[in-house]
């Protein structure tokens, strides 16, 4: 057993960092900093279809909802690939390169929460990755990992954005770490600036509705016409506003543990996506982050990354899919993408 709190702390931080989490601090839990932030963002209706976030929202107020007994929160970062993506003609955000994260993270929180578990009986932990109602983001940068980005991502100095945020509620009172106090983005404006759907209201808020990450995974349905074209080459999210961050540009620290890579996603072709059978979507997506958005809204986006790419190879397969899918979605994905490359041959 150990003694003092601040040993049983230093033990846990050692532990997480075996298992290869690049960031730790400590947060007491009390009522999330941004919880009124939080209200505002989704009463001016930034949400989108995430209806699960109205339906939930006191959820978010306190980590109690999350674990009654709780009085620390530990948080958490592990870092994912900086590598570009698949270059087959579709863009996948990097964090969706490997297995699904939930369940990688989540064995990590499991091991590290068994082990405090049995350090001080009587007491309870509970890991949570993007998983739980809990503004993971306000508890890491009271835990002191680092600030918000005008993109709304948690930036680090020395890491910093291309990382998981995980969550451990304890109900043992660790000490707790100095806030992360200040802000390192200064007059910069390079990921408003590049965002292909100007999906910034104003630095520091997200309009999720018009975010390219919601639009191919989150959004059920037909994509909104007037983002199609700023989708470009993207299958599966978007790095755009990481991409162009210079925190990320001049972050050269190592990864502190690599986030395995699964080589079914190596070489994404959108063309092979458009007629995936559900068996054949389940057997190469399923456990993955893509299984997200469904085979309707992968085809989907497959099918728009097809008409933005100029593959003319891919008309046959879109003119059967326009004129005879029994997703009517898809469909009408074909046609908009048969009438993009329309429009590209009659400029050449």
């Amino acid at each position: 057993m150990h003694g003092p709190e601040t040993g049983l702390r230093a033990e846990l931080e050692r532990r997480a960092r075996e298992a290869g989490f690049a960031l730790f601090g400590i947060a007491p839990a009390t009522d999330a900093d941004g919880f009124g932030r939080f209200e505002a963002w989704l009463d001016a209706g930034y949400a989108g279809q995430m209806k699960y976030l109205h339906k939930y929202r006191e959820h978010r107020r306190h980590p109690r909802s999350v674990v009654e007994s709780v009085r620390s929160v530990a948080m958490l970062a592990f870092d994912y690939a900086r590598a570009d993506g698949p270059s087959a003609g579709a863009r996948i955000a990097r964090y969706a390169l490997g297995p699904d994260y939930h369940r990688f993270i989540w064995d990590k929180l499991n091991a590290l929460a068994a082990w405090l578990m049995a350090e001080v009986p009587g007491s309870y932990a509970h890991g949570t990755c993007d998983s739980a109602p809990l503004l993971e983001r306000d508890f890491a940068r009271r835990a002191g990992l680092g600030w918000f980005g005008k993109n709304t991502m948690l930036l680090n100095v020395e890491r910093g954005s291309f990382f998981f945020l995980a969550g451990l509620l304890t109900s043992l009172e660790l000490p707790a770490d100095e806030p992360f106090a200040s802000a390192h983005c200064g007059t910069c404006t390079a990921c408003l600036d590049a965002c292909p759907t100007q999906a910034f209201p104003q630095p520091g808020t997200l309009d999720a509705a018009k975010c390219l990450s919601y639009l191919t995974i989150e959004l059920r349905g037909p994509i909104p016409i007037e983002h199609r074209e700023a989708i470009g080459d993207w299958l599966f999210g978007c790095d755009i506003c990481q991409d162009v961050c210079p925190w990320n540009r001049t972050s050269r620290r190592p990864l502190a543990m690599a986030f395995p890579a699964n080589e079914a996603l190596a070489d994404v072709d959108p063309l092979s996506i458009l007629e995936l059978t559900e068996a054949e979507f389940e057997a190469r997506f399923g456990g993955t982050s893509l299984a997200r958005p469904r085979r309707s809204g992968l085809r989907r986006n497959a099918a728009i990354v097809l008409g933005n790419t100029g593959r003319c190879d891919a008309i046959p397969a879109l003119e059967r899919i326009a004129s005879g899918d029994p997703d009517p979605v898809v469909a009408e994905a074909a046609r908009w993408a048969l009438a993009r490359l329309e429009v590209s041959r009659s400029k050449i």
